[in-house]
């Protein structure tokens, strides 16, 4: 699947980037969101798969594009010889970022065989992401100091040195305190937590871990992208509304103490990860648009084949006076 497939699944991010790159700035968190959503569904109808969003825009009553259990590909029948395949998307990871022109809007999809993506609800998670260095020295319920002390051992560094990513938000009030009381800096975010995971686990990146409470989904998003960079995740699902208890029992999922591994999120043998810059940020440069065309900046991984492909495109109008310009 990956060999087949990853260029294709490349084709979808790189157009609802585009599509959402257009809106880039206008202050238009929801325009931003349905361009990209749709640039994404309509990409995705050409690629040959029998295919099913596990993770997506919400519910089918609450989202009439890529909700969750869409049937998504080229294939129509059930007689055909695509594959089938789970698919997890954020249309725009970062629709505020994207609206106001911020840093780090990305289009984002996983990819793997039926069961490969755990099936997360749209609730919480609690995180804790480190790179390929740290795997097996943080634990989730540790001492905020702790996991610390032992990313910066496994780094040999101290401390003071390490970048730790937390989004800004009143529940991270106390976990601030913490990391700095121990003397670690912090960058605060205010949207989109899968870039800074993909950071954390690319040496150079400038990111050393992110800590902290986000959405379910985009946790399974990362967690495939960390499959293919030999990261670590661990996570937990946070219940802060009565009616998410149904939604979880409805899913299988019983047991709200269980902490989620990496493997655990996105268990898939064959992962495509995919996603494309929107704005400009710690590892991608945004969508520019020029007088020939479109210049789009991905990353593309495949965990068998295991590649990561930094792919830098440039998507040429059709005029016959076209110049591809180098930089």
């Amino acid at each position: 699947m990956e060999r087949d497939l990853s260029l294709e699944f490349l084709r979808v991010v790189e157009q609802a980037a585009i599509a959402s790159a257009h809106t880039m700035g206008l202050g238009d968190r929801h325009g931003a969101d349905h361009a990209a959503t749709e640039a994404m569904r309509s990409e995705l109808g050409e690629v040959p798969i029998r295919g099913r969003i596990v993770i997506g825009e919400g519910e089918r009553d609450e989202a009439p594009m890529l909700y969750i259990g869409e049937e998504v590909g080229r294939r129509q029948k059930k007689d055909d010889n695509f594959p089938q395949v789970d698919i997890a998307v954020d249309p725009l990871e970062g629709t505020n970022l994207c609206a106001t022109g911020s840093p780090n809007a990305l289009t984002v999809l996983a990819a793997s065989e039926p069961g490969g993506l755990l099936h997360a609800p749209d609730i919480y998670m609690e995180k804790l992401v480190v790179g390929p260095s740290c795997k097996g020295a943080v634990e989730l319920d540790a001492p905020v100091k702790d996991n610390l002390k032992a990313i910066a051992q496994r780094l040999d560094r101290d401390i003071e040195d390490l970048v730790v990513v937390v989004l800004d938000r009143p529940r991270h009030e106390q976990l601030i305190k913490d990391i700095r009381a121990a003397g670690a800096r912090i960058r605060l975010i205010t949207d989109g937590d899968v870039a800074p995971a993909i950071a954390a686990a690319v040496v150079g990146a400038g990111v050393h871990a992110v800590m902290g409470t986000g959405g379910a989904p985009e946790g399974v998003l990362a967690a495939a992208a960390l499959r293919c960079l030999n990261g670590e995740m661990q996570g937990r699902l946070v219940l802060t509304k009565n009616e998410h208890m149904a939604r979880l029992e409805k899913m299988g999922i019983t047991d709200l103490k269980r902490i989620y591994r990496t493997e655990e999120l996105a268990p898939g043998k064959k992962i495509v990860f995919a996603c494309t810059g929107v704005t400009s940020g710690d590892l991608l440069r945004g969508v520019r648009f020029f007088g020939e065309g479109t210049r789009t900046h991905s990353v593309l991984m495949t965990l068998n084949p295991h590649n990561v492909r930094f792919v830098d495109a440039v998507h040429l109008k059709r005029r016959d006076d076209l110049k591809v310009r180098f930089a």
